[in-house]
């Protein structure tokens, strides 16, 4: 099979720096460039708020995912992390969902990738996100140490247009009561839950396990850096932005960047902003086909996708099968438009994936006490961890805000997901242990 032959090995060469500045370059981007106005509108100058709920949420789950992976350093994360504490079946059903949040992000990403391409350009829409699709996948393919040098640039990029909106908001903090919100607690809860889009990414980390070094130690501490990097600049971003404009314009402008920017220095310099823009989405959609390719490459390697999405390139040393699977179908996704309710259609995936990932943790430390862990989620109850209890309670609660399209989408997704088992004739039931 191919997952045993030494062709199939990837190349272990990320360190520490390498993991944690891709993982903020993961988790910063379009999330924060193009949701924070509408946030703002649920939530108004407590917007920043909404961003520190969110980062607590993502905190309690990163802490799961970083036991987790440094318990099953592999490609397959998330399909590994639960086959092994349940069973393939709901495994199977878990990458699915991992797999098809990856694809909408990085196709619905692209397009606002297009938006702003447009307005600089004049080019259409779908033909630069077409174009910047087909131009990753080619350096997805062509090797994991280019994809991160890029990575890496994008995101130097990315966070110098965050820390331009922190400086340009300085002079005007304080100018605004920072508690306002307009809807209470259930606008807070809603912008936290459309919020959530913007550090999604961070569960995607652990998919650099098996081209890391010593990745049971390495990729949880990069995974908590990276939040922690990210979750600041967020908070202190938002506060910069409801003190140099309004919640009110921020909430109908559909470039609030680019407008503060214009408010503050001139609408020349707003064209800065949307070119940082370009590197920031499209380091989002990159990084969204890495994890996605990643996750069909390591299902395939456990037998539970077609072996052919586990051939490597002898030479490259990459997942080409799955690279090129991934990039035809996020192609096929562009069509898809309205990035606030695919945004909500990923977060939908996500929660749900996170309630099991926080099950994992719990059933780990019942069935399989004595198993190795490089990292432990801190705080038990006897055997009981508390923090994982409390991201499942998360989940569903911010679940529950969500709209009835969204859920009724994320259903039937969810149910997809289920009939490809059935048809699959999937059979493997074993509990597999660590």
């Amino acid at each position: 099979m191919a997952a045993e032959s030494p062709k199939a090995s990837l190349r272990r060469e990320l360190n520490l720096f390498d993991v944690t500045v891709s993982g903020i370059g993961i988790i910063l981007g379009a999330g924060v460039y193009v949701l924070i106005g509408q946030a703002a509108g649920l939530c108004g100058n407590a917007v920043w708020l909404a961003f520190a709920v969110s980062a607590l949420m993502a905190l309690v789950t990163g802490l799961s995912y970083a036991e987790l992976s440094s318990m099953f350093p592999r490609a397959g994360a998330e399909y590994d992390y639960v086959r092994n504490a349940f069973d393939a079946r709901l495994a199977f059903v878990t990458g699915w969902l991992v797999f098809l949040s990856g694809v909408l992000a990085a196709a619905t990403v692209a397009l606002g990738f297009g938006g702003y391409f447009n307005v600089l350009t004049g080019v259409p829409v779908f033909a630069s996100a077409l174009v910047l699709l087909v131009l990753l996948t080619a350096l997805l393919a062509y090797g994991i140490r280019e994809t991160v040098r890029v990575a890496v640039v994008a995101t130097l990029i990315e966070a110098a247009g965050l820390v331009i909106i922190i400086a340009i908001g300085l002079p005007h903090l304080g100018s605004v009561n920072y508690l306002e919100l307009p809807q209470g607690i259930p606008g807070l809860f809603a912008a936290a839950a459309l919020i959530f889009f913007a550090y999604q990414g961070f569960e995607s980390m652990v998919k650099f396990s098996e081209e890391t070094k010593v990745p049971e130690s390495t990729i949880p501490r990069a995974l908590l850096l990276a939040l922690t990097i990210s979750t600041v600049l967020y908070i202190l971003v938002a506060l910069a932005a409801v003190s140099v404009l309004s919640w009110e314009q921020l909430a109908v402008s559909g470039a609030p960047f680019a407008d503060i920017v214009a408010a503050t220095l001139g609408p020349e310099w707003a064209a800065l902003i949307a070119v940082i823009a370009l590197f920031a989405t499209a380091n989002t959609v990159l990084m969204s086909m890495y994890a996605s390719i990643r996750l069909l490459f390591g299902m395939a390697v456990s037998s539970s996708l077609s072996a052919g999405l586990a051939y490597v390139h002898p030479g490259r040393r990459t997942p080409i099968a799955a690279t090129v699977a991934c990039g035809i179908l996020t192609v096929a996704l562009i069509f898809l438009g309205d990035i606030a309710f695919i945004a909500n259609v990923t977060n939908f995936t996500l929660f749900v994936t996170f309630i099991m990932i926080n099950a994992a943790v719990i059933a780990l430390r019942y069935h399989s006490p004595g198993a190795d862990r490089a990292f432990r989620v801190p705080g038990s109850l006897g055997r009981l961890p508390v923090l994982p209890v409390v991201g499942i309670l998360l989940c569903v609660l911010l679940l529950g805000v969500q709209d009835r399209s969204v859920l009724a989408l994320g259903a039937v997704l969810t149910g997809i997901g289920v009939v490809l088992l059935l048809v699959s004739g999937w059979r493997a039931t074993r509990r597999t242990g660590p």
